[in-house]
C-alpha cells in the first residue's frame, strides 16, 4: 500500500513538472523569445560600379568561390541595371540570387528611366532593394512612395530589401529607434511576409565611412526593428523575416555583428565589389 502511494506520489509531481514546462514553453513561444534559426543572406549591393567587362569578371569570381565552398547560408548580388543580364549569365548553375538596386511601382507606361518590376523578372531578377538611404536622400523618396514600390514588387513575385536607418544627426539626438520603426510603419506593406521581404537596418552615418555602431548598438536596434515589425505584422511573420545590418561590413567585424541573435545576414557596399573580401564575409560568419 506504502509502495503505491509513493509511486502515485512520484507520478503526480511528474505530471506537475511535464504541465509547468509546457505552460511555460506555450508562453515563452507566444511572446516570441526564440529564434527561428533564419538562414543568413549575404547580399551585394554593387551600386553605380562595374561597366560590362569588369561586372562578369567580378560576377564569375563570384560565383567560382560560392561552388568552391560550402556555406550555410544565401547569396544575393545587385549589379546595375546596365550589366543585370550579362550577370545573370555568370550565374547560372548556382545559389547566388540576382537583384536590382530600384524599381518604378507602375508595370509600365511613360516613366521615362525607370523600370517596373515585370522588367525585372524578365531578366531574371528575384530581388530588388529599395528605400535605400542613397535614393531617400538623393531622389527624395518618401516612406509613401517606397510601400508602394514593395507593393508593386511583391506582386510581381519580386522579394523586396527594404532598407531603412538613421542619419548621424538623428542618432546624436537619440533618435535611432523612433526613425527606424515610423519607416518600418511607413515603408513596409500590410501584408508583407518573410517570403516577400527583407529589412536592412543601414545607419547612414555608416555607410562607406568605416565607422559602425558597437554589436550591442546593432543588436539593440534589430531587436527593436524585430518588435515594430511584430506590433505590425504579427510575432510570427516577424520572427521568420529577415532584418540584415549595412555599413562598413568588412571581413574583419563580420562574425562579429553577424552572430548577434536579430542580425540575419549584411547588405554589403564596398566590399562586395572585391571578390575575395566578400567571400570572406560570408566565410567568417556562414561556415
Amino acid at each position: 500500500m506504502q509502495r503505491n502511494k509513493t509511486v502515485a506520489k512520484h507520478v503526480f509531481l511528474l505530471e506537475s513538472y511535464f504541465l509547468v514546462c509546457y505552460k511555460y514553453a506555450s508562453l515563452y513561444l507566444q511572446m516570441g523569445f526564440y529564434n527561428m534559426a533564419r538562414k543568413k543572406l549575404i547580399a551585394g549591393n554593387w551600386k553605380m560600379n562595374c561597366l560590362t567587362e569588369e561586372g562578369v569578371a567580378l560576377a564569375k569570381s563570384v560565383a567560382a568561390k560560392v561552388k568552391e565552398n560550402k556555406f550555410n547560408c544565401d547569396f544575393l548580388i545587385c549589379p546595375p541595371f546596365t550589366i543585370l543580364a550579362a550577370v545573370k549569365k555568370c550565374l547560372r548553375g548556382t545559389k547566388i540570387a540576382l537583384g536590382a538596386q530600384d524599381v518604378h511601382f507602375a508595370e509600365k507606361g511613360a516613366h521615362t528611366g525607370d523600370i517596373s518590376p515585370l522588367m525585372l523578372t524578365d531578366l531574371g531578377c528575384g530581388y530588388t532593394i529599395i528605400g535605400h538611404s542613397e535614393r531617400r536622400v538623393d531622389h527624395f523618396e518618401t516612406n509613401e512612395l517606397i510601400c508602394k514600390k514593395a507593393v508593386a514588387s511583391h506582386s510581381a513575385g519580386l522579394t523586396t530589401v527594404i532598407c531603412i536607418g538613421e542619419t548621424g544627426a538623428e542618432r546624436d539626438a537619440g533618435k535611432t529607434i523612433k526613425v527606424c520603426q515610423d519607416e518600418i510603419n511607413g515603408s513596409v506593406p500590410n501584408d508583407a511576409t518573410a517570403k516577400n521581404t527583407v529589412i536592412a537596418y543601414e545607419p547612414i552615418w555608416a555607410i562607406g565611412t568605416g565607422k559602425t555602431p558597437t554589436a550591442a548598438d546593432v543588436q539593440e536596434v534589430h531587436a527593436a526593428i524585430r518588435k515594430a515589425l511584430a506590433k505590425k505584422l504579427g510575432r510570427a511573420t516577424a520572427n521568420k523575416m529577415k532584418i540584415l545590418y549595412g555599413g562598413s561590413v568588412k571581413p574583419n567585424n563580420a562574425a562579429e555583428l553577424l552572430s548577434l541573435p536579430d542580425v540575419d545576414g549584411a547588405l554589403i557596399g564596398g566590399a562586395s565589389l572585391k571578390a575575395d573580401d566578400f567571400i570572406a564575409i560570408a566565410h567568417n560568419s556562414c561556415k
